[in-house]
């Protein structure tokens, strides 16, 4: 089993869940986070004065899956959350030892 963290733009968040619905994957656990990368913020003007936002907002989408799943969900969010510009976000990809469905019981892949 794999885990996928995807941190996308606010704005991205629609496309990317249906993206996911289309892929077959409609669970997913979403996290509001602040941050920041190579762009370091940027700057923001208010009433005529310049300010710097440093932490930007985003979003952090968690999904489990299953080995074989992992490469098409992954793309499956590339191309719904890619503009092209600075900011668009990353994919981190984590194994997953075990999961266990705490209603049933169930262990292993089953209770993906």
């Amino acid at each position: 089993m794999k885990k996928i963290e995807a941190v996308i733009r606010p704005e991205k968040l629609d496309a990317v869940k249906a993206a996911l619905d289309t892929a077959g994957y409609p669970g997913m656990m979403l996290t509001r986070i602040e941050g920041h990368g190579k762009q370091k913020g940027l700057m923001q003007q208010f009433r005529g004065r310049s300010y710097k936002v440093e932490m930007l907002p985003k979003y952090k989408i968690e999904v489990i899956c299953a080995d074989g799943e992992c490469t098409k969900l992954a793309e499956a969010i590339i191309n719904a959350a890619r503009t092209g510009e600075v900011g668009d976000g990353k994919i981190f990809v984590s194994d997953i030892s075990d999961v266990t469905r705490i209603r049933t019981g169930e262990s292993g892949d089953v209770a993906i």
